[in-house]
């Protein structure tokens, strides 16, 4: 089980991690590791709210005024999207 992500934190891109678009989707990779992970278009827009945020909380506030989606399931979708991208060393939770 993941560890819950802290909505006070900020998320922020390591230095070897590229970012790159692709017609509205985008492909995140580390040059360290060689993973990548591919983001569709709604998981596009969630990573760029998410790290031009100040914290996960006003990204969470934004993209819940943006989508018409059930607050519980973004919640849950926002901490799923960083457990991975942290845990494959693409994204850094700053608590």
């Amino acid at each position: 089980m993941r560890t819950r992500v802290p909505f006070t934190a900020r998320v922020s891109v390591p230095e070897h991690v590229l970012v790159r678009d692709l017609d509205g989707q985008s492909v995140v990779l580390s040059l360290e590791t060689e993973k990548y992970f591919g983001l569709d278009e709604v998981g596009t827009r969630m990573w760029t709210v998410l790290v031009g945020a100040d914290t996960v909380q006003s990204a969470y506030d934004s993209l819940l005024a943006e989508y018409d989606v059930d607050p519980s399931r973004l919640r849950a979708d926002i901490e799923r999207l960083i457990g991975e991208l942290s845990e494959q060393g693409l994204l850094v939770v700053n608590e």
